[in-house]
């Protein structure tokens, strides 16, 4: 394999959703070398597909760290107790949407951010959706709203900055693939 091996952790900070470490990692020469890490929780993330298989449902919300609202495809973290991906997935999509999923298909994972974070991205399609009332949790979730998007629309969207969400684009880009080749 690659000879590289992490020799431990250091903790910096202890917030409340994050911990921040100096990893110490040997290289192959055997040299040591440190790196500052995020320890960061696991995300689902969910692209809810219309019956119309064209339209996909967009949550817009404020994101505190670039003050800016951003539409997204509906995420939320693993920090239930023993609760499986799946199943959060499908709880993030009734609490931020209100749509309970017929089905639900993980498309994709991934590591958003693997130069300085462990933090990894759970990406899911669902579709047969039906309308249940929505749980907002949080007050940026309180002021979410729920938009239709038209995936012919993906490619001048990111182009212009419509949307400029990684988990999004990349779950928005996988699907509308996806569901091409039906």
């Amino acid at each position: 394999m690659s000879g590289f091996r992490h020799l431990g952790d250091r903790e910096v900070a202890q917030l409340d959703r994050i911990r921040v470490v100096r990893g110490t990692f040997e290289a192959p020469d055997g040299t040591t070398f440190e790196r500052d890490v995020v320890r960061n929780q696991e995300v689902v993330a969910i692209v809810p597909v219309l019956d119309d298989g064209a339209t996909v449902l967009l949550v817009r919300q404020y994101r505190g760290p670039i003050d800016r609202h951003l539409l997204e495809i509906p995420a939320g973290l693993c920090d239930v107790d023993g609760e499986a991906p799946e199943a959060t997935a499908r709880r993030e999509l009734i609490e931020e949407v209100g749509r309970q999923a017929g089905t639900l298909e993980q498309v994709a994972a991934y590591y958003p951010a693997a130069g300085f974070s462990d933090q990894y991205v759970r990406l899911y399609v669902a579709d047969q959706l039906v309308e249940v009332p929505a749980d907002r949790q949080g007050p940026e979730e309180q002021d979410m709203t729920v938009e239709e998007f038209a995936l012919a629309d993906l490619d001048a969207a990111i182009a212009d900055g419509t949307l400029a969400d990684s988990k999004t684009i990349v779950g928005l880009l996988l699907v509308r693939d996806r569901l091409r080749s039906r």
